[in-house]
């Protein structure tokens, strides 16, 4: 058998079974590229596995697949036949009702979204769970709901009926398959996002996979193309132009458009067409976001930082599309506004998930966010040629969202551990550093009082990860990425004792609650520590804004709802709303 290519192509459902190309036209199917592997049934791949099992029919689907041919190449079993094309109606409803193709489907796109994510952090990223299989079930229960559950180790998507028994399977949206693929990673990347927090933690967890699975959309060129729609054709003896009228360009039409809506076809079919998209928070005005800072919903709230992202994005996809010239006064070309497109939403993806390595691994909120995304930004970027930073930060501005105070510099980035800040680097190894937690543990805890570690707290390093990322310059940035937690168990009643505040309004001395604090340091390329950002467990201000949000919202004193539930709950709550 031959060695497989790096890459090989899959046929998916572009964006969601709610893009047609034209009015009533076909669905949009794409062939995209993945890794390339030798595929078991499933199908299964080193990082993914399928496992398509309904829970409501008590029935498995059997893949009869094949992924390889005998001598060994790569095929995608659901390519058009001879004769076919990916337009023709008969080749689409065989698709749709193959369950072998719904797991294809959602296999693929989920290869794609890890894919995203390890480009961008410059490394292999692992599941929480500590496995190296994801598992994915496509049809996991009769339900209008998908979600990741970090217990099962599993992506689980539902399915239901619309009023005239048509099935809606939320597997085979885009949106949706990146979304939870998106949960399962940052899960993987910061576990103790999941654990109970402030409002802004469980929204973020919310916004940040929408953001990823809005973006991500852009890389499918021909998809962008076709939702935009051509116009006319400028035809010269050398090529043919495809064209597109200025008047859906604008900042309006490009917010209105399917492109910046999530699972239209779920959205329609749970309110018979009137609801349009899940979820359009780019349509969200900044005085609407203000509104929603009450909100404690996680999708609502987590709405505020895509509306703000999304609307980041169309100020620059617009102001590149306005450079660039027009043909008779009234149309752009088609192919390079998409290209622009492309370019630009590959930019920010890029940047929201390298902020993530900046970001502090305990109770974040957006402000940090917003800083860490900014500076993750400029560490690779330093001069912001195309006005990103700057646009981002006046759009997140707008929206209710600031940079920390004195821990960032003028331009909202984190500031830089000073280089006399006293730590003691004698007694560390740092290629042991690099490597052993036992060892980045052992410097931690030599500089405790100068990094601000709680001497009486559970301590724990929990990753080490080596990043290289390449500029636009060509230029390399090694780093090594650091996480730390600390932890503290106790009662009500020990709550000043152990915070150095009276404990919140509302919690009983007998009350249980768990208090937590941690950093990130990032080291250079010489192993000095670049940033330290971090979330203290001795802030007292912090934790008791904490308690008594988490009194305030039912969150101590009530039993907890199994983990394997967190996100089906949220997820379930939103659907019906």
């Amino acid at each position: 058998m031959s060695e497989p290519p790096p890459t090989r192509k899959l046929t998916i459902i572009a964006k969601d079974p709610g893009l047609r190309l034209g009015p009533g036209g076909p669905m949009a199917f794409v062939e995209v590229s993945v890794p390339a592997e030798i595929l078991a049934k499933g199908p299964t791949g080193y990082r993914i596995k399928v496992v398509d099992y309904n829970a409501t029919e008590r029935r498995t689907y059997l893949d009869q697949q094949e992924y390889q041919a005998g001598d060994g190449m790569l095929v995608d079993p659901f390519a058009p036949l001879p004769g076919e094309t990916r337009e023709d109606p008969a080749y689409q409803k065989r698709l749709l009702a193959d369950p072998n193709f719904h797991a294809q489907n959602t296999y693929a796109i989920a290869m794609r979204t890890l894919g995203a994510f390890e480009r961008a952090l410059g490394r292999r990223v692992s599941w929480s769970s500590g496995g190296h299989q994801l598992h994915i079930a496509p049809h996991a229960f009769a339900q209008a709901n998908a979600f990741y559950s970090e217990p099962d180790r599993a992506l689980m998507f539902g399915y239901f009926f619309r009023q005239d028994g048509q099935p809606v399977f939320t597997c085979l949206s885009h949106d949706i398959v990146a979304h939870e693929t998106a949960h399962a990673l940052l899960d993987g990347l910061r576990s103790r996002f999941s654990e109970p927090s402030g409002p802004d933690q469980a929204a973020f967890h919310e916004g940040f996979a929408d953001i990823v699975a809005l973006l991500s959309i852009f890389s499918l060129k021909p998809v962008v193309a076709a939702a935009i729609g051509e116009d006319s054709r400028f035809v010269d003896a050398d090529r043919t132009i495809r064209l597109v009228a200025v008047g859906k360009l604008t900042a309006d039409a490009i917010r209105n458009s399917i492109l910046l809506g999530v699972a239209r076809e779920v959205g329609e079919a749970l309110e018979t067409g009137q609801r349009g998209a899940l979820r359009r928070s780019v349509e969200l005005t900044p005085e609407a976001a203000h509104l929603l800072h009450g909100e404690v919903e996680e999708h609502a709230r987590g709405e505020i930082l895509v509306a703000a992202m999304m609307n980041a994005f169309v100020e620059l996809w617009s102001e590149r599309i306005a450079e660039l010239g027009r043909f008779a006064g009234d149309s752009y070309n088609l192919d390079a506004v998409v290209e622009e497109g492309a370019k630009l939403a590959g930019h920010l993806l890029n940047m929201a998930i390298r902020a993530l390595d900046y970001c502090p691994p305990t109770d974040l909120d957006f402000g940090q966010y917003l800083s860490a995304l900014l500076t993750a930004d400029r560490e690779l970027v330093p001069e912001d040629e195309w006005g990103y930073r700057t646009v981002i930060r006046t759009m997140f501005e707008r929206y209710g969202i600031r940079p920390q105070g004195a821990t960032c510099d003028a331009e909202g980035c984190w500031q830089r551990y000073p280089a006399d800040g006293r730590l003691t680097y004698a007694r560390s190894n740092y290629q042991a550093m690099t490597r052993s937690r036992d060892e980045l543990f052992r410097f931690l805890w030599e500089n405790r009082e100068t990094l601000g570690l709680s001497p009486r707290a559970y301590s724990e390093v929990i990753s080490i990860d080596p990043a290289s990322r390449i500029g636009p310059d060509g230029i390399a940035l090694h780093e090594t990425v650091c996480q730390y937690v600390q932890r503290a168990d106790l009662f009500g009643a020990e709550f000043k004792a152990v915070l150095g505040t009276e404990r919140p309004e509302g919690m009983r001395s007998s009350d249980r609650y768990t208090a937590y604090g941690g950093g990130v340091v990032i080291l250079d390329q010489y192993g000095r520590v670049k940033y330290h950002i971090a979330n203290r467990l001795e802030d007292a201000e912090r934790q008791l804004a904490r308690a008594q949000y988490m009194v305030d919202t039912g969150q101590i004193g009530a039993p907890a709802a199994p983990d394997r539930l967190r996100f089906a709950a949220l997820h379930q709550q939103r659907m019906g709303a």
